[in-house]
């Protein structure tokens, strides 16, 4: 299968070498952007869910620890981030139609990494945002052997007082043409730019969070800020619908930070209280981002993600 090359850039914390990127269509005519690197006698691929704002080069340190342990990887630019289309004029408001529409770019993705002959079999590691959109499909037979998921977003942190506040913000202000803009506290400028270091909600590794800054800096282009009031409405409604649907018969890992502060803490607990081949690791000290901590904090990740994933691998 002959994949149009995409822009990959390697100047910032660049990943295992030989990495690629390349354009592809969804079925409703979106362009997105898959990432891959190979690793060596790679034992398989993990398909790699990232988080709302993020983007391919992000995972070059996550893909590299992987290979390390005898797995590639290919990551994904969701619609409306990083370079693949963004939905609306201004390009620095998260946005989607609804949120099923992430499935379309699922598939692209997973049609990607056949065309790609990358190795089989397949497995899942998704974070936050990415963690909700990879619920969804293996809900509904996403063929991966294992699921492994960071800070999923399987609920938003939205103080009680303020739910009711967004799902009216949610219904009307579509319907008065105004449901691209940011809800309230939000901002167009992306996080890690506008925030400083010191009580910031992703990580408490300095580096990582200097990394996050420098890819940005160098790269505008990969920029997001806050989400729409129509990306929170749908975000809300699929959160709430997946609440209610069974885990799926697949072995599972979750992690979840011990200061998490952007996911709602309590869906977690509850969804893999009742994940029959699933378990929830508690992160000490770390924020929502577990996998950009440091070292300390990552390599017992990792090595509980490659023993999950590689001992499925002949199931």
């Amino acid at each position: 299968m002959e994949l149009a090359q995409a822009p990959f850039f390697t100047d910032v914390q660049p990943g295992p070498e030989g990495g690629a990127a390349h354009w592809m269509d969804t079925s409703d005519g979106k362009r997105i952007r898959v990432g891959h690197w190979a690793a060596p006698n790679a034992k398989g691929t993990v398909l790699l869910f990232p988080g709302r704002t993020e983007y391919i080069e992000k995972y070059g340190l996550t893909a590299a620890e992987l290979g390390r342990r005898g797995l590639a990887t290919m990551a994904i630019d969701w619609r409306g981030q990083g370079l693949a289309d963004r939905l609306l004029n201004d390009v620095r408001v998260g946005h989607v139609d609804v949120f099923s529409d992430y499935q379309k770019d699922v598939a692209a993705m997973v049609r990607a990494a056949r065309g790609l002959g990358l190795p089989r079999p397949f497995y899942l590691l998704a974070h936050s945002m990415g963690g909700c959109i990879g619920l969804r499909a293996v809900m509904e037979g996403l063929n991966v052997q294992a699921a492994a998921f960071t800070g999923p977003m399987w609920g938003i942190r939205i103080a009680r007082h303020m739910l009711p506040a967004a799902h009216i913000l949610g219904r009307i202000m579509p319907l008065i043409g105004r449901g691209h803009l940011l809800p309230p506290g939000t901002k167009l400028d992306p996080y890690v730019l506008a925030d400083p270091f010191d009580g910031n909600m992703l990580t408490t590794h300095q580096p990582m969070f200097e990394m996050m800054r420098e890819q940005l800096l160098a790269h505008p282009d990969l920029s997001l800020g806050g989400p729409s009031i129509i990306w929170l409405r749908e975000a809300l409604a699929e959160t709430a619908h997946l609440a209610g649907r069974p885990s799926p018969n697949l072995p599972c890992l979750a992690f979840l930070g011990s200061n998490e502060r952007i996911v709602h803490i309590p869906r977690i607990h509850q969804r893999m209280a009742t994940w029959k081949q699933g378990r929830l690791e508690i992160v000490s000290g770390g924020e929502h981002e577990v996998l950009m901590e440091g070292p300390e904090i990552t390599t017992p990740i990792y090595d509980a993600i490659a023993t999950l994933f590689l001992g499925t691998a002949d199931r």
